[in-house]
């Protein structure tokens, strides 16, 4: 890696085992994005998109190939040091919020500094709050998840994410079950992390290049296209 990049796959290929023929995600996937990069990776789905989600993020691990985070080989690491390297270093996600239901909102975003331990305990509960502010959901902090809306629960989760302060910000349709001024607000605020320095990965069916930085397309597993806004 170089000194600008903070993800490189090189010759990435993932095949799932099934009780009969493997069946293959992604081929010889190589790639760089480089940090504050705002990248959109779409295309149909089973085209291998969270698929290769899950390869930066350490979720999956590759058949073939190496992958690189912030300068660390990712799948180099045993599950306790893999599980702190992803605490500490990528926010996720999810489209469907994972927000831990019998946690309040403001717990929910405690409990990931709490497992990785770097944000000092004196200053986390100011912390949440001042993240739940950010995505404008500064009142919601006592509630449980299922008292807010669907793009409440996400901006919550876009909170939760940022609760470690990460530099990669990996996000997996995050609008893809919101409606139009909800999923409006949260990719305004995905873009304002990016021109505060994240580094924020998509996965998406919206195909706007406008939105981002760059735009790769996947099909049956493979790059068909890269795309940088002029």
């Amino acid at each position: 890696m170089n000194a600008t990049e903070l993800i490189r796959l090189d010759a990435v290929s993932l095949t799932y085992p099934t009780a009969g023929l493997p069946v293959p995600a992604l081929s010889n996937v190589s790639l760089a994005v480089g940090a504050g990069e705002y990248l959109a990776i779409v295309g149909r789905s089973g085209s291998g998109k969270s698929s290769l989600l899950n390869l930066i993020t350490g979720i999956d691990h590759p058949t073939a190939g190496r992958i690189w985070v912030g300068g660390t080989e990712v799948h180099g690491l045993n599950e306790g040091p893999l599980a702190l390297w992803r605490g500490r270093t990528v926010g996720i996600v999810f489209q469907f919020f994972q927000l831990i239901p019998t946690l309040t909102v403001l717990e929910n975003l405690l409990l990931p500094m709490e497992f990785v331990g770097t944000i000092p305990k004196k200053e986390r509960r100011d912390r949440a709050l001042a993240l739940l502010d950010q995505v404008g959901i500064a009142g919601h902090g006592r509630k449980l998840p299922g008292a807010l809306s669907g793009g409440e629960q996400q901006r919550a989760a876009l909170a939760r994410a940022l609760a470690n302060d990460p530099p990669l910000i990996v996000a997996d349709e995050p609008t893809g079950n919101l409606d139009s001024r909800n999923a409006g607000l949260v990719s305004d605020l995905l873009a304002a992390l990016v021109k505060n320095g994240k580094t924020v990965v998509v996965v998406t069916h919206e195909h706007e290049p406008k939105l981002y930085d760059r735009v790769v397309t996947l099909a049956d597993g493979v790059v068909v296209s890269d795309q940088r806004r002029v």
